[in-house]
């Protein structure tokens, strides 16, 4: 083999691996990021149930009037809410006001039995569940893109390339407290 042809073939598996090496970058940015409009997605579908949930109690529960405007209030915020971690936060905040509802629905036994109710319950807690798991979700690929910017080789390539890292989920120390339901 000529120094040439051993030179060349050199310079096409350094491209090759540069390529791999970036495009796996680029495939966790992605994933990451997906995961994060994943959470956005099943935060509306959930502001969305709410005012259905908070119109059928409305009927039952007349007198809890301070309970639900809390839960449209804190529902409200979370769709205003500009970072992923401020929707978290506002998220947190309206799953701890929807606790007090799903109390009330305890004491109000035709509210529970009400089949509207019932199913407007079920598709929260599966939404809840579907949050939880996005949440979960969005926090592996973040430390799996994290970890793929600061491990050599990949590092060299981040920095090249501006990969900043991702900031992982987190939920408030005063959110992390059991919330208390008085009535």
């Amino acid at each position: 083999m000529s120094t040439t042809l051993i030179v060349i073939l050199v310079l096409v598996v350094i491209v090759a691996l540069y390529a791999m090496l970036y495009n796996g970058l680029v495939r966790a940015r992605n994933q990451a990021q997906e995961f994060h409009s994943q959470i956005d997605v099943q935060l509306k579908r959930r502001t969305d149930l709410i005012p259905n949930l908070v119109e059928t109690v409305k009927g039952y529960a007349a007198h809890e009037k301070t309970t639900l405007e809390e839960v449209v209030r804190l529902r409200n915020s979370v769709v205003s809410a500009d970072s992923l971690q401020d929707k978290v936060t506002a998220d947190t905040q309206l799953t701890g006001a929807l606790r007090q509802v799903f109390a009330l629905a305890e004491s109000y036994p035709d509210l529970k039995a009400n089949q509207e109710f019932g199913k407007l319950m079920e598709e929260l807690t599966n939404t809840e569940n579907k949050v939880a798991y996005a949440r979960q979700a969005y926090n592996s690929a973040v430390q799996y893109y994290n970890t793929a910017t600061q491990t050599f080789p990949r590092n060299l390539i981040a920095s090249i390339h501006g990969f900043k890292p991702l900031a992982f989920l987190s939920i408030p120390e005063e959110e992390k407290k059991v919330p208390q339901v008085k009535f």
